[in-house]
């Protein structure tokens, strides 16, 4: 017997059961959902949605593997905690900094590797949309600067303690690579 008719016919006997068949429920909006925030987490799934029905790949592969990795790191070994925003963002920022790490590399092949390269652009602006937006070099110099005199840095044996202290009032902002170089430049002897 086709599927279909074994479908239909299962169906039916349900029916006959006398078991309640309910429609779908509609989706209705009211006026305070509009107004909640997302998640991030949903945000991605609905970009996902979104690039799936416009057939736009390259979006979806990007929200795939984000995807792909919070789900890794939910599984990881010896995780306990709640997946919240702060989870999303620590992976997408992990992800984003893999990312330019290969770009470096695919930018020095040359035009052996520009079309890679444009993909990992994209990827990487993707990723930005929903990182905080970081300092830019003139502020972070003068944050590094502040931290030095007020923490008392005199040296290059010291750097450690103030990339450290820049780090926990600005995780997320700033990196810790471009903290060290700005350290170093400005405690060279």
């Amino acid at each position: 017997m086709p599927r279909r008719r074994r479908v239909r016919r299962a169906a039916q006997d349900v029916h006959r059961q006398g078991a309640e068949v309910r429609p779908a429920r509609p989706r209705v909006e009211g006026p305070g959902e509009a107004d909640q925030l997302m998640s991030i987490e949903q945000q991605l799934t609905d970009a996902l949605t979104q690039a799936i029905r416009a057939k736009d790949l390259r979006t979806a592969d990007v929200v795939r593997m984000l995807k792909t990795r919070l789900q890794e790191r939910r599984t990881a070994k010896g995780f306990a905690g709640q997946v919240d925003d702060a989870l999303v963002l620590d992976v997408i920022a992990a992800y984003r900094k893999q990312l330019q790490k290969a770009l470096a590399e695919y930018d020095k092949l040359g035009e052996r590797g520009a079309a890679q390269a444009a993909q990992l652009r994209f990827e990487i602006e993707f990723c930005e949309r929903f990182l905080p937006k970081g300092l830019d070099a003139t502020a972070l110099r003068s944050l590094v600067q502040e931290r030095a005199r007020a923490l008392g840095v005199t040296d290059l044996k010291q750097v450690g303690r103030l990339i450290g202290d820049i780090m926990k009032s600005h995780k997320g902002h700033v990196d810790a690579a471009d903290v060290k170089r700005i350290a170093e430049d400005l405690l060279k002897p």
